[in-house]
């Protein structure tokens, strides 16, 4: 005998209540996607008890449909333009709870909103992937692959969030992102002497802890103050937190950073809310300002051009540490693990990896030159005189 067939409960065209979000939802005939009803004020219909209110938000869209083209859009189908302003919304809110920083909130406005200008009217349905590769290949701007990695990433985060929050079906699963590139960017000891010489004691000093500690410059170190400080019977150890990471950390620092420190620490004591690291009117530094005093720099010394300083930026002091930590600069030529340097840097150790591991670990070359047949050889790693770059940097 065969299995009755099940007979559905409400035929398609007719409101239906999902349990599990507790609102209203409708399926076209010949569809079998879901549709959310929506009220006069572009919320969801959401409540047992507002079946009628249901129906009659079904009955408008039904006469919509009746009125106008096969073509026709329903009002509550969503489209590109409306995915993108939920998501910057949604940012807008997170900035002052801390949960999204500013940068992250200014490239989610201006990238969001260019898409918005290209496709914003398309219903999300229709959008393909073939509309994110034509538009983003319209922009001769966007010539890095990590520019285009930002901004598929905000693209794919915002379609996420309204598939998540909405039950809205992402067209673009599947999209796949330009593989990062290392960065590699690192400052020799005669370069990093010569940037020295040639800034204003602030930034040289803001430079030269960002260099002998790993942090982000911005989000990290430009945001300590004595408050994280604390001095311990091997030395001075800082208290970190990333807003990048959302995390806090507690790392050691080097001696010649800590000799600094105590200097700086008496300009801006526990309790007087200011940063030890400021710019030259008293304020935390700033990614712009940053960016400004490099290109400044760049463009006094003649290094525009230059394969390599051409490239060096305030973020090349984090690499430089990573570079030296796993070389053994500071440790005779012994480099450190990959599982160490991403604690320090704040960092899983698979990205720390991904970026620098194969370039410069010894961890992991080594082994590969065993297998060869070759012995590590005996290297003499000297670095300035620590008495030399500390009178430079305390000047």
């Amino acid at each position: 005998m065969g299995r009755k067939r099940k007979v559905r409960r409400q035929q398609h065209g007719s409101v239906w209540h999902w349990k599990q979000t507790d609102a209203w939802y409708y399926t076209l005939p010949g569809t079998k996607k879901r549709m959310a009803l929506f009220d006069e004020q572009g919320g969801r219909i959401k409540g047992l008890a507002k079946k009628l209110e249901a129906e009659r938000a079904l009955a408008k869209v039904k006469v919509g449909i009746a009125d106008n083209d096969p073509g026709f859009t329903p009002e509550a189908e969503w489209l590109v333009a409306r995915v993108c302003s939920d998501y910057i919304q949604y940012c807008e809110r997170g900035v002052p709870k801390g949960t999204t920083t500013a940068g992250h909130l200014r490239s989610t406005k201006s990238w969001l909103n260019d898409l918005c200008a290209y496709c914003g009217a398309l219903p999300l349905s229709q959008l393909k992937k073939g509309h994110i590769t034509t538009w983003i290949e319209t922009h001769s701007s966007w010539r890095s692959t990590e520019t285009h990695r930002g901004v598929l990433s905000v693209v794919l985060a915002a379609l996420n969030r309204a598939e998540e929050m909405f039950g809205v079906a992402n067209p673009l699963k599947g999209l796949k992102k330009p593989t990062p590139k290392p960065r590699l960017q690192s400052i020799s000891p005669a370069d990093e002497q010569i940037i020295y010489a040639n800034l204003e004691p602030q930034f040289r000093n803001f430079l030269f802890a960002a260099l002998h500690t790993g942090l982000r410059p911005f989000c990290e170190l430009a945001q300590v103050k004595a408050e994280h400080v604390e001095q311990t019977p091997r030395g001075m150890m800082w208290r970190v937190y990333s807003s990048k990471t959302k995390k806090t950390r507690k790392i050691p620092v080097r001696p010649e950073v800590a000799k600094l420190v105590q200097q700086l620490i008496k300009d801006a004591p526990a309790g007087s809310g200011r940063p030890l690291f400021r710019n030259t009117k008293g304020n935390p530094w700033q990614r712009t300002a940053g960016v400004v005093r490099f290109l400044n720099l760049r463009k006094k010394l003649g290094w525009y051009g230059d394969p390599v300083r051409g490239k060096y930026t305030c973020y090349s002091c984090r690499h430089t540490f990573v570079h030296r930590m796993l070389s053994g600069y500071w440790t005779n030529g012994v480099g450190c693990s990959i599982e160490t340097v991403a604690e320090l840097i704040g960092d899983t150790p698979k990205v720390a990896f991904d970026h620098y591991g194969r370039e410069w670990g010894q961890h992991y070359q080594a082994p590969l030159w065993a297998a060869i047949g070759e012995q590590p050889k005996a290297t003499s790693s000297r670095k300035p005189s620590a008495v030399k770059l500390r009178k430079k940097v305390d000047a």
